[in-house]
């Protein structure tokens, strides 16, 4: 049996009516008819969203929220992602609270990126008044690099590791960064910060590191990955 278009073509039109299969030998071609279900008119039928239209329609509350560390006032978003990888982090960093003689945070960084990234991350978190453990500044002419290392660790609240193409470089050689990043992930307050690189390159090295979530450059500038510290550490 012929069945009616208007659901889908509509029937907005004396042509339109007659040309249909249904309703063509009923109203003739030349009937006048201009109308009866206009409201399967193409305009006002609109199929379902598809999964991927569903999630963008639902703006930013799906893809970024506030932690609870993160004051009223803060202008600084996350994705739940990074919420639940900061947030033992931050549980870590509020039971140090009574130790005011700690630094913020370690920051771990291979030797060839000491007067690069490393450096850029060190002076937007000092610039944010987070006080940062960092080899240039802080291992003196004649002291032993590794027992300096021990100390920074020992006392910062939180563990930062810049993983860039020269640490993945670095680690397999078991230098001082390795050691460095074996006495990190002991802990529950290592945070990684990949940096022109991918978690993916870092699995393939460290998989033990690269099971950590942090935070990615590629996704948001350097200056926002230190923003992000710097509350997380803020007492």
């Amino acid at each position: 049996m012929a069945r009616c278009t208007a659901p889908v073509n509509g029937h907005r039109s004396a042509s339109a009516a007659a040309n249909c299969p249904a309703c063509g030998g009923r109203y003739g071609r030349s009937s006048g008819y201009s109308g009866g279900y206009s409201s399967y008119s193409p305009s006002s039928y609109s199929p379902s969203l598809r999964s991927g239209d569903a999630r963008s329609s639902g703006g930013g509350s799906s893809r970024s929220s506030k932690p609870r560390w993160s004051g009223a006032g803060s202008s600084v978003w996350y994705t739940p992602e990074q919420v639940r990888a900061l947030t033992p982090v931050r549980s870590s960093v509020e039971n140090l609270a009574n130790r005011p003689d700690l630094r913020d945070v370690f920051l771990c960084h291979a030797w060839d990126d000491r007067q690069g990234a490393a450096k850029e991350l060190h002076d937007l978190l000092e610039s944010r008044g987070v006080s940062v453990w960092f080899s240039e500044k802080d291992v003196g002419l004649g002291v032993p690099l590794l027992r300096a290392i021990d100390k920074g660790l020992a006392n910062s609240r939180v563990g930062i590791v810049l993983v860039t193409p020269a640490l993945l470089r670095r680690l397999p050689k078991e230098g001082i960064a390795d050691k460095e990043l074996s006495a990190l992930l002991a802990r529950e307050r290592l945070v990684p910060i990949v940096h022109e690189t991918t978690y993916e390159a870092l699995r393939e090295v460290s998989p033990l590191l690269g099971s950590r979530s942090g935070l990615d450059t590629a996704e948001e500038p350097m200056a926002d990955v230190a923003a992000k510290l710097a509350e997380l550490v803020a007492l």
